[in-house]
């Protein structure tokens, strides 16, 4: 199911730093779901990434777009292993018609969890390292918008 995005300036829950996915939570019909709404409401946007309080859940989740698919990660932490690289342009489903340069790591480790429980451990480089942390920012109440 396609879901509403939250818009920046008229939505709280896009500046509250969201809560962790609780152990009991892993692997419920619920937290399926929100993770394929959140693929699926993705997609029908154009966008790379999405993360929880952008559709109006304030939840450690967000799904990203990899070469084999959505890849949903629940409770991740992003460790930089570089320095960070000159910005690019970014944009944000919640900050439509904004585009912001911003400077971001380009190698990050990244672990957390699947929505199943199951441990994640993986490293990510370029425009993939790039959407995880603007994501992963959504996560602190941290928009693009933050960043100019």
């Amino acid at each position: 199911m396609t879901r509403k995005i939250t818009i920046a300036g008229k939505d709280a829950v896009l500046r509250q730093k969201a809560k962790e996915v609780r152990p009991e939570e892993f692997g419920t019909d619920e937290l399926r779901r929100l993770a394929s709404d959140m693929a699926e409401t993705m997609s029908k946007n154009d966008g790379v990434g999405i993360a929880a309080p952008q559709v109006g859940e304030s939840i450690r989740v967000f799904v990203v777009e990899t070469p084999d698919g959505p890849a949903a990660l629940a409770n991740p932490t992003v460790i930089p292993k570089t320095e960070k690289m000159d910005g690019d342009v970014e944009g944000c489903l919640s900050c439509p018609g904004e585009a912001v340069r911003v400077r971001r790591f380009r190698k990050i480790e990244v672990r957390a969890m699947t929505i199943d429980g199951e441990p994640l451990n993986f490293r990510a480089e370029g425009f993939l390292a790039r959407v995880i942390q603007h994501e992963n920012d959504h996560l602190d109440g941290i928009l693009i918008i933050d960043k100019k």
